[in-house]
């Protein structure tokens, strides 16, 4: 089956296409936190010339310990994430858990997420893909990669065809990811459009006794060897200083690791002629 060109925040996505970057901290932080790093990614993705999606949570919701930040909440978290989207001028990726929180998500947000944990949700998938906005789908650590057109066509039959499929890792016994790259052809020929989440590929899930481990000097390398495998877009996290980081630290990129990280995943795209 072809792979279709999608559309997300007004920017073509797909085979022909420049490269779609998401990019952005885990969680807010704080106000003037989250327009300071909006404003950074937007001066490093311009300077490449490729559409970019700022991505940050209000909550997160599937934290290993109950005593783990979450973020500053739906009301609060989205009034931070229209700030930026207003002030930077910088299209909206956040991602939901909840039914409930859909319609006011969808007030902001230029792309919806649904999150890994959730992507076997059917009525959280459906609710998402009637908003009519654009849907970056993360592929369940459980789900094989040629199994997870099952989970799209449940947003393409809701009448939304922007769907993009984002790989992020697989089980790979405890405490452990693997990325196999053979997905990225799968889905594919299953006539999806890919994404690989280059940052929480590395996570070593619950590994730091309630929190989540991660290796960051592996994230260059994987984002490598998505970009020969064909990706379509590219997802990172990063963070002013990783250390310091509320969540997700030891897999987020600095802005010099992301700048590096982005340069040479364009070159790749350019050598294989997927990237003018």
């Amino acid at each position: 089956m072809a792979t279709p060109s999608i559309t997300l925040a007004g920017a073509p996505v797909g085979p022909g296409h420049p490269l779609f970057v998401i990019a952005g901290p885990d969680v807010i932080e704080a106000e003037d936190f989250a327009l300071r790093h909006a404003k950074r990614l937007k001066e490093i993705t311009a300077k490449f010339g490729v559409p970019f999606a700022f991505k940050c949570s209000f909550d997160k919701a599937n934290r290993t310990s109950i005593k783990s930040y979450r973020g500053p909440g739906l009301v609060e978290g989205l009034r931070v994430l229209a700030k930026v989207k207003k002030e930077v001028g910088v299209a909206i990726l956040t991602d939901v858990h909840e039914i409930s929180q859909v319609a006011a998500v969808a007030e902001v947000a230029d792309i919806i997420q649904v999150p890994a944990f959730m992507s076997r949700q059917t009525d959280l998938i459906v609710a998402v893909a009637k908003t009519g906005k654009g849907v970056n789908l993360k592929k369940g650590q459980f789900i094989a990669p040629k199994d997870f057109a099952h989970q799209a066509k449940k947003a393409f039959d809701s009448g939304n065809l922007n769907v993009l499929a984002t790989e992020r890792g697989a089980t790979f016994g405890y405490n452990n990811l693997v990325v196999d790259m053979r997905g990225f052809a799968q889905m594919r020929e299953a006539g999806l459009v890919t994404c690989f989440d280059a940052t929480h590929s590395v996570q070593l899930p619950s590994a730091g006794d309630g929190q989540t481990e991660g290796e960051r000097k592996f994230v260059g390398l994987l984002a490598r060897s998505a970009a020969a495998a064909g990706i379509d877009a590219l997802f990172t996290e990063v963070h002013e200083d990783p250390e310091k980081a509320l969540c997700d630290g030891p897999c987020s990129l600095t802005f010099e690791l992301f700048e590096e990280t982005l340069r040479d995943v364009l070159a790749i795209r350019r050598a294989l002629g997927h990237q003018k």
